[in-house]
C-alpha cells in the first residue's frame, strides 16, 4: 500500500467513525509553546540559553510491549545515533504512556517514539516534534485496529460484546481505545458502561495475552503488535480470533523534544535517515509487520496525523495539559 493510498484509507475510516460526531476538540499547543510557521508543532526557542544540549541523549520506545525486549532490539540504532550525534545514548524503558509523556515534558526524555494515539498529546503538551516513522522500502506503512476474542468465547461478531467485558489498553491509545470506542458508538450504538464493561490492561501485549489466556472475552489492539508477538512465539495464532479489522492508521511516530539544540536535532534526523537496517535487531523484529517495516520515512504531524486528530475530535478528546 503506497503512502497516498494509506492516507486515503485512513481518511475513509475517519469519515465512518466520525458520524455522528461528539463534542469537538480543537487541537492547540500548550501556551508555553509557540508555532510561528503553522506546522502544528512547537518552535525551537530562539534563546540559546533555553536550548538543550545534553551530554547523554535519552531515548524511549512507546511502551506497547516488554521494555526489556526492546532495549536489545534498538541497540544497533542507538549505537548509530551515538556515532552520528557524538553523544552518549541511553535507552529509557518506560512502562506507560503517561510516564513517557511526563518524562519529555519534564526535560528528561530527548528522542522518542510515541504511539499513534499519544502523538497529539505529546505534541501539544510535551513539545514532541515527530518527523519520521517506520515503513516498507516502497513507502507502504501503517497498522490496523483489530477487535479480537478467543475461540469458544461466544463472541462471533462485534454485537456479541454487548453485556461483556471489553479490554482497552489506555485512554491515549488510538487503536487500543479511541478508534474502537468511536466505532462501537457510531456503528453499533454501544456505549461504555451501559452496553459493555470497559477494562484497561495498560498495554497492547497485556490485552493480547489476556485474550489468548481467556482473561478477557474481547479486546481492541494494534495488529502490528499482535503479529510481532506471534512471530516471537509469545502467543499462537489459533489462540485468538479477529472479529473486526479497520483500515490503515499511521504507526509510531519518532522525533525529538522541541527545545533540543537545532544542530543536535539535525543530527538526530540524520541518524534516523542514514541507519542501515540490514541484519539488525530492528529489521528482525519489525520485518514481520504487514507491510514490513524496514526503513524510516519522513512524515509531518500536520498531515500524517490529521486522521488521528479527527478521531480525537469525535471522542471529544481534550488537549489541555495538566
Amino acid at each position: 500500500m503506497t503512502l497516498l493510498r494509506s492516507l486515503t484509507c485512513a481518511a475513509m475510516l475517519a469519515a465512518t467513525l466520525l458520524a455522528p460526531t461528539l463534542a469537538r476538540a480543537e487541537f492547540k499547543l500548550d501556551p508555553r509553546f509557540t508555532d510561528t510557521n503553522g506546522d502544528m508543532v512547537a518552535d525551537t526557542p530562539t534563546d540559546p540559553a533555553k536550548q538543550l544540549d545534553p551530554d547523554t541523549l535519552i531515548f524511549a520506545y512507546t511502551p506497547v510491549e516488554d521494555p526489556a525486549v526492546y532495549a536489545k532490539v534498538w541497540q544497533e540504532f542507538l549505537d548509530h545515533l551515538a556515532k552520528v550525534t557524538g553523544k552518549k545514548v541511553q535507552f529509557f524503558p518506560v512502562q506507560s504512556n503517561a510516564a513517557q509523556l511526563e518524562a519529555m515534558r519534564a526535560g528528561r526524555l530527548h528522542v522518542a517514539g510515541f504511539n499513534t494515539g499519544s502523538n497529539p498529546i505529546a505534541v501539544a503538551c510535551a513539545g514532541f516534534v515527530p518527523f519520521t516513522m517506520m515503513a516498507a522500502k516502497d513507502g507502504a506503512y501503517g497498522y490496523e485496529m483489530e477487535i479480537i476474542t478467543y475461540p469458544g468465547s461466544g463472541i462471533t461478531k462485534v454485537e456479541d460484546i454487548k453485556g461483556k467485558k471489553m479490554a482497552f489498553t489506555s485512554e491515549t491509545s488510538n487503536s487500543g481505545y479511541k478508534a474502537p470506542s468511536a466505532l462501537l458508538k457510531s456503528q453499533f450504538g454501544m456505549e461504555a458502561g451501559k452496553d459493555y464493561q470497559p477494562v484497561f490492561s495498560g498495554k497492547h501485549d497485556n490485552s493480547i495475552i489476556g485474550v489468548a489466556n481467556k482473561d478477557y472475552p474481547a479486546a481492541a489492539i494494534a495488529n502490528s503488535v499482535m503479529k510481532r508477538m506471534i512471530a516471537r512465539g509469545v502467543i499462537k495464532p489459533e489462540q485468538v480470533v479477529t472479529i473486526y479489522k479497520s483500515q490503515t492508521f499511521p504507526t509510531t511516530g519518532y522525533g525529538y523534544v522541541y527545545n533540543l539544540k537545532p544542530e543536535l536535532a539535525a543530527k538526530v534526523k540524520e541518524a534516523f535517515f542514514t541507519f542501515n537496517w540490514e541484519g539488525t535487531g530492528l529489521q528482525k523484529e519489525f520485518k514481520s509487520a504487514e507491510p514490513p517495516q524496514e526503513t524510516f520515512i519522513p512524515i509531518t504531524f500536520k498531515d500524517t496525523w490529521a486522521v488521528v486528530r479527527q478521531i480525537d475530535d469525535a471522542m471529544g478528546v481534550s488537549y489541555a495539559c495538566k
